[in-house]
C-alpha cells in the first residue's frame, strides 16, 4: 500500500518554498523536505503569489492509501518579514485550541509540536542559505479547513475554525485493518524468531517516544499495535509469548481498563465513565467525578483527579485492570503488564511486574549496542 504525508509536512514544503522565493527573487515550483522518518518528500508547489514583502504557495495534501478527509485539501504557506526569530502562526482553516490537555495550550492555533519542528528546521535552512539572519512570519492556512474539521473530531475535542496540523514522523502510513495486523503479526514472528519470549507493544509514536525517553528503551525495536490490543495479545499468544508490556498513553488505555480491545474511537469510548466510576471507588467527591464526566479529553481530566487526591489510586486500579482483561484475552497464557503516561506529568501508574521488565529491557538494550 502506498504512504501519504501529513498536513505537517505538507505544511514545512509550503513554509520552506516560500521563504526560498522570499529571500532569493526565484520562482520554485517544486521542493524536497526530509521528514522525521527520514523520507524524503518532494512536494509540488502551487498557487504561488509573490510581493516584495511576503511570498505565500500551497502543497496538495496526499494521504496515499491512508482513508484521511485531509487528502486533497491545500496546505498553504504565507511567509513574511519579521524582527527576528521564526514565528509559526495559524490562519484561515487551522484550527484554534480553546480547551486544556491538548498538544497546543489553549488560544494557540493546533499546529502540533512535531509540524512546529519541521517548518521552523526548514524555514532555517533557507535562512542560511540565503545567509539571511532576521525573522520570518510563517502563517499556515488551509483553504476549506473549518468544513474538513466537521468530518474530525475537533470540534468534540475543543478545536474550532478547522483542522489541526499533525504528524509525528511527517509520514501517513495507510490504515488498513488487514494490512496493520499483517505488519504487527510479522513483527512479533520477527522478534520470537530471534529468541525472546517477551515483548513489549505501544498503540504509537508518542508511547515510543515517551519508553525512549523515560527508561532509554528504543520502542522501534518492538511493536506498535495501533488500536489493535485484542488482535496483538491474540497473535503474541499463538506464537508462544509468555509476557507483554503494553505503555501508552492514558486516553488509549484506560479503554482497556474496561475490557475494550480495539481503541479506536468507533469501537467505543467510555474513558470518562471509566474514569468517574474508578474516581467513585476511589472515594472522589461527586462534584470532581461530575467535572471528569464533562471532559472531552483524559489530560484534561487528570488534573481534576490529582485535585481531589485521588489520581495515583485511579491510576493504580486502572492498570490493575488493563492487566486483568488483557489476561483474560490471552486466555491465561501469557503474562501481562502496563504503564500509563500523559505528556504533560510523564508516567501516571505501572503494573507490579514492570520493575523486571526494566532489568529484562536493560539487559536486551546492552545485548544490542
Amino acid at each position: 500500500m502506498r504512504y501519504g504525508f501529513t498536513t505537517g509536512s505538507c505544511g514545512a514544503a509550503a513554509a520552506k518554498a516560500a521563504a526560498y522565493m522570499l529571500l532569493t527573487g526565484r520562482e520554485k515550483r517544486e521542493i524536497a523536505i526530509e521528514t522525521p522518518k527520514g523520507i524524503l518528500y518532494r512536494a509540488r508547489i502551487l498557487d504561488i503569489c509573490r510581493g516584495e514583502r511576503e511570498v505565500s504557495c500551497g502543497v496538495v495534501k496526499d494521504g496515499g492509501d491512508d482513508p484521511d478527509v485531509t487528502t486533497g485539501a491545500r496546505v498553504c504557506a504565507r511567509v513574511s518579514f519579521w524582527d527576528k526569530g521564526i514565528v509559526i502562526e495559524g490562519g484561515k482553516g487551522v484550527g484554534t485550541v480553546t480547551r486544556p490537555g491538548l498538544d497546543q495550550p489553549v488560544g494557540s492555533a493546533a499546529i502540533n509540536r512535531v509540524p512546529r519542528e519541521m517548518i521552523e528546521r526548514e524555514v532555517l535552512e533557507v535562512c542560511r542559505l540565503a545567509d539571511y539572519e532576521g525573522g520570518l512570519r510563517v502563517e499556515i492556512s488551509v483553504p476549506g479547513g473549518e468544513r474538513l474539521a466537521e468530518s474530525t473530531f475537533n470540534p468534540r475535542l475543543g478545536i474550532v475554525g478547522g483542522i489541526s496540523i499533525l504528524g509525528t514522523t511527517g509520514i501517513v502510513e495507510p490504515m488498513s485493518s488487514r494490512a496493520l495486523l499483517e505488519t504487527i503479526r510479522v513483527e512479533l514472528k520477527q522478534r520470537r524468531a530471534e529468541g525472546f519470549d517477551y515483548v513489549v507493544a505501544s498503540p504509537g509514536n508518542y508511547g515510543l517516544d515517551f519508553m525512549r525517553r523515560a527508561f532509554g528503551y528504543d520502542l522501534d525495536k518492538s511493536v506498535k499495535c495501533g488500536n489493535f490490543i485484542g488482535e496483538t495479545l491474540d497473535m503474541a499468544a499463538e506464537l508462544g509469548f509468555e509476557r507483554l508490556l503494553l505503555a501508552g498513553h492514558v486516553g488509549k488505555l484506560i479503554k482497556v481498563a474496561g475490557g475494550i480491545m480495539n481503541t479506536h474511537s468507533r469501537e467505543g469510548d467510555c474513558r470518562m465513565e471509566l474514569l468517574g466510576a474508578f474516581a467513585v471507588r476511589a472515594g472522589a467527591d461527586m462534584g470532581s467525578v461530575e467535572r471528569i464526566l464533562e471532559c472531552s479529553v483524559t489530560e484534561e481530566a487528570v488534573p481534576i483527579l490529582e485535585a481531589c487526591g485521588k489520581l495515583e489510586a485511579v491510576m493504580a486500579f486502572a492498570a490493575r485492570r488493563i492487566c486483568f482483561y488483557m489476561e483474560k484475552r490471552a486466555g491465561g497464557r501469557m503474562k501481562a503488564d502496563c504503564v500509563l503516561y500523559t505528556n504533560e506529568l510523564g508516567e501516571l501508574a505501572r503494573s507490579k511486574g514492570v520493575r523486571e521488565w526494566f532489568i529484562l529491557l536493560e539487559r536486551e538494550q546492552a545485548r544490542r549496542t
